[in-house]
């Protein structure tokens, strides 16, 4: 495990190799940091790769060609050592290959590369999924990056706001321990913008399904945003613990998510999950800016 950084004069970065995660973001001229901490009191982690799924698989297992495949919440990536690929001052690269543990829980040859890359007071992450087989690949992949809210000492979250950039309510999805249900709720939005709440998350994160956004903002009490996601991805969660008061907001876009409760197909069904033919890749991206 080592940890690395890279800066542009304006924005720095740091990232642990166990698991590719984006630990640090840091501006510059104002020493601000917007990555949660990660204390375990609330939530150990700050923005661990989901993958090679997202959410939780209904019974704990996935099945494949007969068999099944006992597998955690959001897969193994975010719990391995990537290795290194590449850096230079501004982009740094990891890598993680398929091996004997991996394809003994999830049997499909892969490589999963993770970069970072600094444009100004932005950092993009990017991902890129290979296939080296001659089988098709059955994946999905997603992020879960955590970021301070409030992000300045002494203020209360419950005077910040999330921003959606949509002129229309949104649809979100209801999660039932951790599974997806057939309900679905709205999102009480004032020309875009979501009141945060101390209920807001108690039942667990709102899933955002079919392109409904594809930029999201936490807000100061003061109405400026102090930080943007922005994606391509067709679904995102946004999530803190329910009941904890945590203070971090997760906006995460994801290509898959958790099952529904009473799904009962094979990986290639999950719904929102990608597929690779034979030696083809995948990449995707989505940019923080602050």
């Amino acid at each position: 495990m080592a940890l690395y950084q890279i800066s542009n004069g304006q924005i720095a970065i740091q990232i642990d190799s166990m698991g590719a995660e984006l630990k640090s973001f840091k501006r510059m001229d104002t020493g601000t940091e917007y990555m949660w901490e990660g204390d375990p009191a609330y939530w150990k982690r700050t923005s661990p790769i989901l993958f090679p799924i997202v959410g939780s698989l209904h019974n704990g297992s996935f099945l494949l060609d007969g068999k099944r495949y006992p597998m955690g919440q959001h897969g193994f990536a975010r719990d391995m050592e990537f290795q290194l690929k590449s850096q230079d001052e501004r982009e740094i690269w990891f890598r993680l290959v398929s091996d004997e543990e991996t394809l003994a829980k999830y049997p499909y040859a892969f490589s999963l590369e993770v970069g970072y890359e600094l444009q100004e007071t932005s950092v993009v992450v990017k991902w890129k999924v290979s296939n080296p087989s001659d089988q098709e690949l059955y994946f999905s992949i997603g992020g879960h990056p955590a970021f301070r809210c409030p992000v300045a000492k002494g203020e209360n979250q419950e005077d910040y706001r999330i921003w959606f950039d949509t002129a229309r309510q949104v649809s979100t999805g209801v999660i039932e321990e951790g599974l997806m249900t057939a309900e679905q709720a709205v999102c009480p939005l004032q020309d875009g913008y979501l009141q945060i709440t101390e209920h807001l998350f108690d039942r667990d994160a709102l899933v955002i399904e079919r392109d409904q956004a594809h930029k999201v903002a936490l807000v100061k009490p003061d109405g400026s945003h102090y930080l943007t996601v922005s994606f391509d991805a067709p679904l995102f969660g946004v999530w803190s613990p329910p009941g904890k008061k945590a203070p971090f907001i997760c906006i995460e876009p994801w290509y898959g998510r958790c099952d529904a409760v009473d799904f009962d197909g094979t990986l290639q069904e999950r719904e929102w999950g990608q597929k690779l033919a034979a030696k083809e890749s995948f990449a995707a991206s989505y940019q923080i800016s602050v």
